[in-house]
């Protein structure tokens, strides 16, 4: 993706917020241009729900500052409020309403009225596509579509910053790739933060990403920047036939190679997974080793480290 050059629509500097003895988020500096889609994530604990309660003006921060479309949120709260629009995890919706009555609710607490309350509303029913759900009681949907009238009260006002925290909790496949459709075409004008534990569809969706631990950043880039830095060099799966062990010595011996696996698979063809120390591309050079030898090939891939092994490798464990 490319890197955004638009103006800047978030900045956060020198950010601290205490509880007591916990430090729950610790001097965070970070930048969100107008125009990005913008992965936060970090484990449970990491401090991201309340980095995105203070941006969005819902506590004030022990220290440090947040300007929002270069307003203040401590000093100018109200004028940051209109300019955001939030998912949070737990969708604030009203059982009992049905979604017209609900988004028409929204429209006005966001002092739309009229014919621009009722354009607006009819494209959400539209962009959400909650058209065939619009005379329902809220309470009577599905997960999915309650997290779609989330979404919509979110960005009924057509707000300058969307901030989202796991937009795809509930949605099936086909929903999911809607929405992350929707998520970006709104990234191209607008300004997305994106809170989620789906790291596919980070990677997919964001075009920077920032990662958080106890309060820190431990990494920021965009998704192939953090998958191509990965230290853990590169990984190669083969499926090869001939002797083992001699495969397994020759593969061993090559510059680079931190370790080879091989499974036995069928008829004297094995699976094999090499991992080097380097990021340069050796696939040449496994395939001229395969030659020589004069074994057989029958596949030969080079694995791309995972946004997921990233994650859990810069945050200590399993998300």
């Amino acid at each position: 993706m490319n890197e955004k050059t638009g103006r800047l629509m978030l900045e956060v500097r020198g950010l601290n917020k205490r509880f007591g003895q916990v430090h729950a988020v610790n001097n965070l500096n970070f930048e969100v241009r107008r125009g990005e889609v913008f992965g936060f994530l970090g484990p449970n604990g990491a401090g991201k729900s309340t980095t995105m309660r203070i941006i969005t003006c819902f506590i004030p921060p022990t220290s440090g500052s947040v300007l929002v479309d270069g307003m203040d949120t401590a000093e100018q709260d109200l004028a940051v409020r209109r300019r955001i629009g939030y998912l949070p995890e737990s969708t604030p919706l009203y059982s009992d309403m049905t979604v017209r009555e609900y988004l028409a609710f929204v429209g006005q607490v966001r002092s739309l009225r009229g014919e621009k309350l009722k354009a607006r509303m009819d494209e959400m029913f539209s962009v959400c596509a909650l058209t065939a759900m619009a005379d329902r009681q809220i309470g009577k949907l599905s997960k999915g579509y309650r997290q779609r009238v989330g979404l919509a009260q979110a960005m009924i006002h057509d707000p300058d910053l969307l901030i989202l925290d796991e937009p795809m909790s509930g949605l099936d496949p086909n929903q999911i790739i809607e929405i992350r459709n929707l998520i970006k075409k709104f990234g191209e004008e607008k300004t997305v933060i994106y809170c989620s534990h789906i790291l596919s569809e980070v990677s997919a969706t964001c075009d920077r990403i920032l990662i958080i631990k106890d309060g820190r950043i431990v990494a920021t880039g965009t998704p192939d920047d953090l998958t191509s830095g990965h230290k853990g060099g590169s990984r190669y799966t083969l499926r090869i036939k001939g002797d083992k062990e001699p495969i397994k010595s020759t593969f061993s011996s090559m510059g680079g190679v931190s370790g080879i696996d091989i499974e036995s698979a069928q008829e004297g063809w094995f699976n094999a997974r090499i991992n080097t120390e380097i990021k340069d591309d050796i696939g040449e050079l496994i395939f001229n080793r395969v030659v020589q030898n004069g074994w057989a090939l029958s596949e030969l891939r080079r694995d791309q480290t995972s946004l997921e092994e990233v994650f859990t490798e810069l945050t200590g464990g399993r998300q």
